[in-house]
């Protein structure tokens, strides 16, 4: 049996009283509870205020990577078992649509994440509390901390409960569109595949950096998109594949963004 390393000392950013009470409302909101609330705080902590505060605390990062990973095993376990007759590029496909920023911040938003999220004052200014990007890279992170905070179990029945609807609409073709939703459909439908995309580089300083990303369909590839996250960039390479393979521009909603 091979032990695990203990979960390494975090700084996470201070919580008064005021704080805390917060931190329980979400808990309310949410259907959770954690065990050590300076997990969920720092699942909080955007990089724009970390950077401002004078105290030195970490950001949410390291628990949105740990997130990512948590969310994509559990989606991928609950399809190989609701879905056994489909074969893996149906698999892939809907969870691509399910763990997707628009899924993730709908949830965000559904449950007030947006409320609780500690930015800085320029991000605050710009909007950051509403951004999309944020909102869903702040839930990767809370199914970080919960999964840290409460195990594998705990976290799982959290991510269903907000996830299988999710993936209900996905089955039942309701799911929002943009474009890599249509550019998936599509490849899966003509070549049997789906689409991959791969970081050309980055750009710029931390707090304002630039990403650049290609697509790859079959032996073709399309891009690069560029943006300011690297979800945004794959939407544009995703919108530069779509009408290149299609010939259609489409007029879309905010969800390409």
């Amino acid at each position: 049996m091979v032990l695990l390393p203990k979960v390494p000392a975090l700084k996470t950013p201070p919580a008064d009283a005021e704080r805390k009470k917060e931190l329980q409302l979400f808990e309310k909101h949410a259907g959770i509870r954690f065990r050590k609330a300076d997990f969920l705080n720092l699942a909080f902590s955007h990089r724009s205020y970390s950077n401002e505060t004078s105290v030195n605390i970490d950001n949410n990062e390291k628990l949105e990577f740990l997130g990512d990973s948590v969310l994509g095993l559990i989606v991928s376990d609950y399809l190989f078992r609701i879905m056994p007759d489909r074969p893996e590029g149906d698999l892939a496909r809907i969870k691509s649509f399910v763990v997707s920023e628009d899924s993730l911040a709908g949830i965000a938003k559904s449950i007030k994440v947006d409320n609780f999220i500690l930015i800085g004052k320029g991000e605050e200014y710009s909007g950051g509390r509403t951004k999309k990007a944020i909102l869903a890279d702040c839930m990767e992170a809370i199914f970080g901390a919960y999964y840290l905070d409460s195990g594998f179990k705990s976290v799982q029945s959290f991510v269903l409960r907000y996830l299988i609807p999710e993936i209900n609409k996905v089955l039942e073709n309701k799911h929002r569109k943009d474009y890599k939703t249509l550019l998936q459909e599509y490849v899966q439908k003509k070549y049997k595949s789906y689409p991959r995309y791969n970081l050309i580089k980055k750009t710029g300083p931390d707090h304002d950096r630039t990403f650049w990303i290609e697509v790859k369909v079959k032996n073709d590839t399309f891009g690069p998109g560029q943006g300011k996250n690297k979800k945004e960039a794959e939407q544009k390479a995703a919108g530069i594949a779509y009408k290149s393979l299609t010939g259609e521009d489409i007029e879309l909603s905010e969800s390409e963004d």
